[in-house]
């Protein structure tokens, strides 16, 4: 046998090879996980388990400020041994079972899909107005709440709207307990309330130092002068 044909032979292909538990650090460190287990010695594979440890560290430089950083290494060199890896963790080991576990589902935020665009803050705002006593206190915040509302409405829905569809609004969201439909309160107008969304639009647009020069002006595209437009009188 030539020794192209010996070479060809020597060959391994990932197809015939073992599926790697985590592929992100490569095959040559599952080797060594798979060289540790092997190790009699208890004394000797502690070593050889810190040591496989900082070799994961140093493949991982990114993740150096993530809190609990050593703690995620540890798993992980747990699970790529397929748990069979019997060392000394400074940290609880984990199992498979525990693993396996799927989260719990988590509850969607908006409990109100048909007001979506006054937010989840303005419910936890009405919470809060409505466990308070009565009295000034208490009318002030109702009445911030409903030119927020008022607010809110105009940035994503007309450009104008009618008091009394706030009232409507926040009489639905507080169960029936905020009803400003009696009161001769007047919500501000609409018009400066949209001059207020505009500012805000504005701000956040040229607001970014990205879009700023060092002058802190707006850093606009010039325009190109065209060489024939010179000779123009």
């Amino acid at each position: 046998m030539s020794y192209l044909e010996e070479s060809l032979a020597s060959l391994e292909y990932n197809s015939q090879r073992s599926s790697l538990i985590i592929p992100e650090y490569g095959r040559h460190l599952q080797k060594m996980i798979d060289q540790v287990k092997t190790i009699e010695d208890r004394e000797k594979r502690n070593k050889a388990a810190k040591y496989v440890i900082s070799v994961m560290g140093t493949l991982n430089p990114h993740l150096r400020d993530v809190p609990d950083f050593q703690h995620k290494l540890w798993d992980q060199l747990f699970i790529m041994s397929n748990f069979e890896l019997d060392v000394d963790s400074p940290y609880p080991i984990p199992s498979r079972e525990v693993l396996s576990l799927k989260p719990e589902r988590l509850k969607y935020p908006q409990n109100f899909p048909k007001y979506r665009f006054y937010g989840n803050n303005i419910k936890y705002m009405i919470d809060v107005a409505i466990k308070w006593e009565a009295g000034d206190m208490k009318d002030a915040l109702v009445l911030v709440i409903a030119n927020h509302m008022k607010k809110s409405y105009l940035s994503w829905n007309k450009e104008t709207v009618e008091d009394e569809v706030i009232f409507q609004h926040l009489l639905e969201l507080s169960d029936g307990k905020i009803n400003l439909f009696s009161s001769n309160e007047e919500l501000s107008n609409s018009q400066n309330l949209m001059k207020v969304n505009k500012k805000v639009s504005n701000k956040s647009q040229f607001g970014n130092p990205a879009n700023k020069n060092v002058g802190g002006k707006p850093n606009f595209k010039k325009k190109i002068n065209n060489p024939k437009n010179n000779n123009r009188k």
